[in-house]
């Protein structure tokens, strides 16, 4: 191996170990909280040295982003790979979803940062358009779903599979958050548990597609 490949071998090995370190600190402290310091202490490098390889707090966190919406999609690749039908295929990625936000909550968080916030994306090198890019085609396996169910005649004809996909996804979404968040008073004031009201939502959605 040349000099040139060494270099960057190690300093890809850096690029990873300080999204290590940072997700250590993130996860246990919080966005909020955490600190470029404390990830520089974390990975035991200088401050500058951090910032030699991501520009601000906030570009390292969509690095966890990147992290986790990579492994979402490899689920939904799973998930999509043991059923024949359309329809299952598209009730499968709600189900790998929900396993997702269970298994990785803190990249889940990750997620929805990216998702509630705009980003420049006139940098075609930055790691926000890497989050744009990696999600568009963790959504396309959903709308290559639904479409497929369109062609086997288990999902209705009649609608639009990106547009069907996009709502899919803002619906999981919110209905994971709101479970998340409120699931005492759901359960105080409605006696209805989390498990209960996301298996509703995705009934509703499943029969709602049916053809």
């Amino acid at each position: 191996m040349g000099i040139t490949e060494r270099r960057e071998r190690e300093k890809e090995q850096r690029h990873n170990d300080i999204i290590d370190a940072a997700e250590k600190v993130f996860f246990s402290q919080g966005l909020e909280h955490a600190t470029m310091d404390n990830i520089a202490v974390e990975a035991e490098l200088s401050k500058g040295t951090l910032y030699l390889y991501f520009k601000s707090k906030e570009e390292l966190y969509l690095a966890i982003h990147l992290r986790g919406n990579q492994i979402l999609k490899n689920m939904f690749e799973t998930a999509v790979n043991r059923f024949h039908t359309g329809i299952e295929k598209v009730r499968a990625v709600g189900q790998a979803y929900l396993e997702f936000y269970k298994k990785y909550p803190d990249y889940f968080h990750a997620l929805i940062y990216y998702e509630s916030r705009n980003f420049d994306y006139q940098d075609t090198g930055s790691i926000a358009v890497k989050c744009m890019q990696l999600g568009a085609s963790t959504l396309e396996i959903l709308i290559e779903a639904i479409e497929f169910g369109k062609q086997d005649g288990t999902i209705r004809s009649d609608i639009d599979s990106t547009k069907t996909a996009i709502s899919l996804w803002g619906q999981s979404t919110g209905i994971i958050q709101i479970t998340a968040l409120k699931e005492f008073i759901l359960i105080r004031n409605h006696e209805i548990r989390s498990e209960e009201i996301i298996e509703y939502t995705f009934d509703l959605i499943y029969h709602a597609l049916k053809a």
